[in-house]
């Protein structure tokens, strides 16, 4: 080991925030408080990073050792981070900072002290000890700092590439700030961690003032206080739920605090997370599950965070923990009632993924409905959790820095699959985008229903993920690459560095730029068509609104309530996107009169309209007339004009294949046309990357730039692939996003191993997705329009009829009533596509599950629809036997299914064919069969309590034609928990193709 005292502070103070550690200073004579109220980032919506985002201060720190003994030196207060001090609900929005001996801050906009004390901190140069004796790195440190008697931090700067040793697992990692220079990590380690005096016991009332000075710089030091004085008068809440509280100490000074509860929701964690890629709830007891609150510890005995964690599992007598966070919709405001304190451990907890969950037709199913602990509503949140095992086993931190640009669909799906890894800790992942993560605005609000929905992520998804929590934030756009340098210009200002950068920014509605044509003249749209579209270099108008994502849509309704919800004036909408008939649709919803709305539709660029069908086209047709909507067809922006004394738009005129027209305006809502954004598109060119109308990309998502990704509506495969038609917009972006983590995951990995060698012959083969593109939203008329469909080359409706290979077409219901619904089953009897315009919501996820199944799975639905036994598909598939197939864990019964229809184990002559008008219910199930699906609805069966208990007798299930399984059963039957079922009919499922 090599070491030196000269360490240059001033430089870690620019590149990281050592706020805990007091800038790695000493305390100076000349003091300032900082004031007290929370700070900005300097990258805007910075959020708590993993490692420091997980620790909490403490008001003291131990100074100095002689020995084993610390004298407590109460001014040299150890200050607190940004994200230590985020104790809401984890995400990073309300800091405030402890008074440290600051003297000045560098900006008005963001807090950054400047530490005049001498350096207090000496740094590790070269480290190298034989693998046999590296768990012994950590006695090195007793005799270092014996060497330095005046300093207190000793630190070490590693690369981002180079894996965590067992050395600097005792350390503390230091979180850079997004812009930082440095293209190292820094780790600290206190002279007081060698401490070995580190005890754990539960909290008793002598340890309040303790704790008090623990927590006295906390945003939620009352709250942790409370629930301290809960537990040392009366050991449980006012609702009976028992309380315990522990605390850690060292040298009889208490150094952390940590509060927990029973948790009494157990069956809700377990159905909608899932909790059992962990662990198995059968070798688990109801009281063995407990609720960390509150867990707060001193960020120099931070790596004494698992051994604290084991301690209260064992003087708890738990197995497991679980720590929500909850979001915070309104800035500033706590959505939570009972607020959590950001937990310290978090940085050893490992996130949970949430669970799809069934619609329930409530109604129809009566009292085979689930109960409420699965089926009732409440505040989403995301769930981490800490059980014994993997207390025992760490996971690999990766310090890479990732930098995804775009908060879209692809960027945020390829977040989730990085963050959910449950053997990885991604430390350095960074989000540039202009509004920050999605998500964040109130649920259920009107302007959610200007654009059509992808149906990839909703508010709950947002919430569930909370990515703020694993994710930095910088607020801003990208205007610049340096490759050389390696980083992103953000805004023509901020800097941010990348070792691997990904670009997500898909297509924006572009303002439009009017011809200009004179319609004094009378021109055609023949005459100016070679002039449009072309983009629009001039001041945009503020009543020219232009959206791409929920922001843009928020800020239109809030400008439409207060300018002309209540005045007069038109509002145009312009465009032939399918957003434009949710437009006129929120807008009628927001009290506008559909007389006063003017839908201008430019020429179509191909055949293909954006609902594509007829029936469909026709009932929107039919409401925007009702509505008094006029629509203008063929129409070409040829000028718009402002007002006198305003730059608002107060006229536009428009041409057409016969003669122009002009319309008073008082907002223009612009769907014109879609494309790369310009100042996106010119970041990528002046960085010389190869751009053909869009970023050129490879089958590995790779750019000319191998440090350089990106994928979705931005990309096009390169030209030596003869795709040009294929691009990712044809795929579903959460699916995209997900092979895009999967193949940095290839490179990241520590334990990586080659990939294989794709199939011979399939080297210049662009990669096929297979998931289903949806759209979804409430058009004209309040009908709620979804359509589920395979990833295509855009097809008119009437010429795929045609095909001698289409399939069958099923449809019942009419659009014009708000009850069509229409299902294509392709050749090989497979859903194909789904389309439903109903005037009632549509449980889309449910819908989603039958897309790829065989129609035989669905209770024989070709045979069924043929002989007229259905006519109305919303009814057919809110039947109980479809339940199952809407299941998150239906797909692995499927697998076990056909792994033992394939092994065909079965000894014997095959069994004879059942007479031809034999009912499918009397044919005999395969035994080999029954069990699998006996097993799947009994342990299932809290979702999935309409299923009535299987018995291997008669009314067992039984097999269609052995491709098929399905039952039912009545009378005396066992519906649901024992009781009989009273003469109601309880049905089986048909099983698996």
């Amino acid at each position: 080991m090599s070491v030196c005292s000269q360490v240059n502070v001033s430089l870690f103070q620019e590149c990281f925030d050592l706020g805990p550690f007091h800038g790695l200073c000493k305390p100076h004579p000349d003091v300032l408080k900082m004031p007290r109220k929370p700070s900005i980032q300097e990258d805007g919506d910075k959020s708590n990073q993993t490692s420091q985002e997980t620790e909490s201060a403490s008001s003291q720190t131990f100074a100095h050792i002689r020995g084993q003994e610390a004298a407590v030196q109460q001014d040299g207060t150890v200050g607190v981070s940004h994200a230590e001090l985020l104790l809401d609900d984890g995400r990073g929005t309300d800091s405030k900072a402890s008074p440290t001996h600051l003297l000045e801050t560098a900006e008005k906009s963001a807090f950054h002290p400047v530490y005049r004390g001498a350096s207090n901190a000496f740094c590790i140069h070269v480290f190298c000890v034989d693998e046999k004796h590296e768990t012994r790195s950590l006695d090195f440190l007793d005799h270092v700092f014996k060497l330095f008697p005046d300093k207190d931090f000793c630190v070490i700067l590693v690369p981002h590439n180079v894996p965590e040793f067992h050395l600097i697992q005792s350390f503390v990692r230091v979180v850079p700030f997004c812009t930082s220079k440095c293209d190292h990590e820094l780790y600290v380690f206190h002279r007081a961690g060698l401490l070995k005096s580190f005890n754990v016991r539960r909290a008793t009332t002598s340890d309040v003032l303790g704790v008090k000075m623990l927590v006295k710089t906390l945003s939620l030091n009352e709250n942790i206080l409370n629930d301290l004085e809960i537990f040392n008068l009366f050991r449980r809440d006012p609702d009976g739920t028992p309380v315990q509280a522990f605390v850690a100490e060292v040298l009889d000074q208490i150094v952390g605090i940590s509060v927990i509860r029973d948790e009494m929701d157990i069956e809700y964690v377990r159905s909608h997370y899932n909790i059992e890629d962990f662990i198995n709830f059968n070798y688990y007891q109801q009281e063995e599950h407990g609720h960390l609150y509150h867990f707060a510890l001193n960020p120099i005995f931070h790596h004494y965070t698992k051994h604290f964690l084991k301690e209260i599992l064992r003087l708890a007598h738990k197995s497991s923990l679980y720590y929500p966070i909850y979001p915070q919709y309104v800035e500033g405001e706590f959505q939570n009632p009972r607020a959590h304190s950001l937990t310290s451990a978090l940085h050893y907890m490992v996130p949970v993924r949430p669970r799809r969950q069934i619609v329930y037709p409530l109604e129809e199913l009566g009292i085979n409905a689930p109960s409420e602990q699965v089926s009732k509503d409440q505040l989403s949140y995301s769930l981490n959790h800490i059980n014994r095992k993997l207390l025992l086993e760490s996971r690999a931190s990766i310090n890479t820095k990732i930098v995804v640009v775009g908060a879209s669909d692809v960027g945020i799906s390829f977040l989730e699959t990085l963050v959910f890894c449950p053997h990885l800790k991604f430390n350095n992942l960074t989000l540039i985008s202009i509004h920050g993560l999605p998500g964040k605005d109130l649920l259920g609000s009107k302007h959610r229903r200007f654009l059509i929905n992808s149906h990839c992520f909703n508010d709950e998804d947002y919430a569930q993920m909370s990515l703020c929590s694993w994710v930095n934030v910088v607020v801003g756009k990208m205007t610049g690459i340096n490759r050389a340098a390696k980083y992103v210009v953000v805004s023509k200002e901020k800097k941010v560095p990348y070792d691997y950068l990904v670009l997500c920014t898909g297509q924006k509605y572009q303002v439009p730029s009017p011809t200009g044509a004179d319609i004094s003249k009378l021109p055609t749209n023949r005459e100016v068509t070679s002039k449009w579209p072309q983009r629009y270099t001039g001041k945009v108008p503020s009543n020219h609104f232009t959206l791409n994502d929920d922001q843009d849509c928020s800020r239109a309704t809030c400008w439409l309530k207060e300018n002309l919800v209540s005045s007069e004036g038109n509002v145009i909408v312009y465009g032939n996107t399918i957003d434009i008939y949710t437009t006129v649709e929120t807008l009628l919803s927001l009290g506008i009169a559909g007389s006063r709305i003017h839908l201008v539709q430019p020429p179509l660029g191909s055949s293909v309209t954006c609902l594509n069908n007829a029936e469909v086209e026709g009932a929107v047709q039919d409401a925007l007339s009702s509505a008094g909507v006029s629509v203008h067809w063929d129409s070409v922006l040829a000028r718009w004009g402002r007002g006198s004394h305003t730059d608002l738009i107060a006229w536009a005129a428009f041409t057409t294949n016969t003669k122009p027209f002009q319309l008073q305006c008082s907002a223009f809502f612009n769907f014109a046309y879609r494309r790369v954004d310009f100042e996106t598109f010119k970041a990528i060119s002046d960085a010389r990357l190869v751009f053909d109308g869009r970023l050129v990309i490879d089958t590995k998502f790779r750019t000319s730039d191998a440090s350089i990704r990106a994928a979705g509506p931005l990309t096009k495969y390169s030209r030596r692939y003869y795709a040009d038609e294929w691009t990712h917009s044809n795929f579903s972006s959460k699916e995209v996003g997900f092979e895009l983590a999967t193949s940095m995951l290839d490179l990241l990995h520590p334990t990586r191993t080659p990939s294989p060698k794709p199939p011979e012959g399939t080297e210049g083969l662009i990669p096929m997705y297979r998931g289903c593109k949806i759209k979804g939203g409430v058009l004209p008329g309040g009908y709620h329009f979804v359509h589920i469909s395979k990833p295509e080359i855009p097809i008119r409706l009437d010429l795929e009829l045609a095909l001698h290979d289409h399939g069958t077409e099923m449809v019942t219901g009419e659009a014009r009533r708000g009850n069509y619904f229409r299902m294509h089953i392709n050749k090989y009897r497979v859903v194909d596509s789904i389309t439903c315009f109903s005037k009632e919501p549509v449980p889309v996820s449910n819908y989603t599950c039958l897309y790829g199944q065989h129609e035989r799975l669905l209770n024989d639905l070709y045979y069924r629809w043929n002989e007229g036994q259905i006519t109305d598909f919303y009814s057919y598939f809110r039947e109980p036997w479809s339940m199952a197939i809407y299941h998150d864990r239906f797909i692995d019964l499927k697998k076990e299914l056909r792994q033992i229809l394939m092994l065909e184990q079965v000894p014997g002559p095959p069994p004879a064919e059942p007479p031809p008008d034999e009912p499918d219910e009397e044919r005999p199930c395969p035994p080999l069969l029954l069990d699998p699906i006996v097993r799947y609805l009994r342990r299932h069966r809290s979702h999935l309590p309409m299923y009535a208990p299987a018995r291997t007798n008669a009314a067992a299930p039984t097999a269609a034609g052995g491709q098929g399984l399905r039952t039912s059963s009545g009378g005396e039957v066992p519906a649901r928990g024992g009781e009989p079922a009273g003469g109601r009919s309880s049905e089986f499922i048909l099983l698996l193709r």
